[in-house]
């Protein structure tokens, strides 16, 4: 074997030490990091653990993130901007002018949301993330002022669009 064969060796063996190392360190940070819950109660004044909650949720969708809630405002499309890029967000909500005003300067600068007018008024909130559904305890520009959950569902996000 030649020089330039044994520091190329050298070299592969370093990389592929190094790369494992790396690979440790990340695994252990993984293990340490907090896990997103699958149920979850907020305290009356929680509001930034909630908040930072639901960014979590938003930031782990990979394709979709639809809301539907009764009362959104641009608090909202403030928390939809932290989705990642490429994920489809739709909002299902109650007609309101502000609301509409608000998301359509939005849409002028960013990735879009759609909007979609509920026909029948729904008592509870929802958001699914990709084929996960939430049912939320609070409206999600709300949540964390007063007691509330945050709850993964076991139905299929298609059964709850059925139902609007």
């Amino acid at each position: 074997m030649d020089r330039v064969e044994l520091q190329q060796l050298e070299s592969k063996q370093w990389m592929q030490t190094t790369n494992n190392k790396i690979n440790d360190i990340l695994n252990k940070i993984e293990a340490k990091s907090p896990k997103l819950l699958p149920e979850q109660v907020f305290p009356t004044g929680c509001i930034w653990d909630a908040w930072t909650y639901v960014s979590d949720l938003v930031r782990t969708a990979k394709d979709r993130i639809i809301l539907i809630d009764n009362f959104v405002d641009d608090r909202v499309i403030s928390l939809l901007t932290k989705r990642s890029d490429g994920v489809l967000a739709t909002i299902h909500t109650r007609y309101n002018e502000q609301f509409l005003t608000d998301l359509k300067k939005h849409n002028i600068q960013y990735p879009g949301i759609e909007y979609k007018q509920l026909s029948n008024r729904n008592h509870d909130r929802f958001l699914i993330i990709d084929e996960q559904v939430y049912l939320l305890g609070a409206s999600l520009k709300d949540i964390g002022t007063g007691l509330c959950a945050v709850t993964q569902m076991a139905i299929a996000p298609d059964r709850i669009l059925e139902l609007l």
